[in-house]
């Protein structure tokens, strides 16, 4: 039996990891907590030769993410439960990612915060770039449906409750089969009014 999936997208700095680590502890099944920020702190990667530029990272970007995007549907096909954190950064990943996990009970959680506090979080820590919190909080949203959006800003206590309420009602028609369904419409319907070869 697959595992069900909780997805949670949000800008750097929203909370996605406070979130995820109370959801864990709340929920009534086990949870897995993986996240980007996991791997980075395992130090899968080549960190030090990455910085001095040795192996660009331009390059290595693209294959960490679809990676990263391929391990969701692999671990929760093995039967595993997930808490994934995000951030959704284009079109393009929200596409890939309803590719991946259509066959999934996926819930779709979206993690507001305002921009200022934000840039406050985001100085406060230290290990992010300035302006990183900014950019996704004008683009990380523009093109995903949620089950629930919260803002992180709220109670933690209130925002856990919120959610595993919302997801212990969560019906089939979820955001990510509409999104999907939706994709599918879109892209039907360029094929069909796209020349053939015969036509040109």
């Amino acid at each position: 039996m697959s595992g069900k999936v909780i997805l949670l997208n949000g800008a750097s700095s929203s909370g996605k990891s406070t979130l995820a680590r109370a959801l864990q502890a709340k929920m009534e099944f086990p949870f897995w907590h993986i996240s980007i920020d996991h791997l980075i702190a395992a130090q899968i990667l080549p960190s030090e030769r990455i910085k001095s530029g040795e192996f660009p990272w331009k390059e290595l970007r693209l294959p960490f993410f679809e990676g990263f995007h391929n391990s969701i549907p692999a671990l929760a096909s093995a039967g595993n439960n997930l808490i994934v954190e995000h951030i959704v950064e284009t079109e393009e990943w929200m596409h890939r990612l309803l590719y991946l996990l259509e066959p999934y009970d996926v819930f779709f959680v979206g993690i507001h915060c305002p921009l200022p506090e934000l840039e406050r979080r985001e100085l406060e820590r230290g290990d992010r770039k300035n302006g990183e919190a900014k950019h996704d909080f004008e683009t990380t949203h523009n093109f995903c449906t949620y089950d629930i959006e919260i803002d992180s800003t709220h109670a933690l206590d209130q925002n856990v409750t919120s959610v595993i309420n919302a997801w212990k009602m969560r019906s089939p028609l979820s955001a990510f089969s509409i999104m999907s369904e939706a994709l599918k419409l879109k892209t039907n319907s360029n094929e069909l009014t796209t020349p053939s070869e015969a036509d040109l």
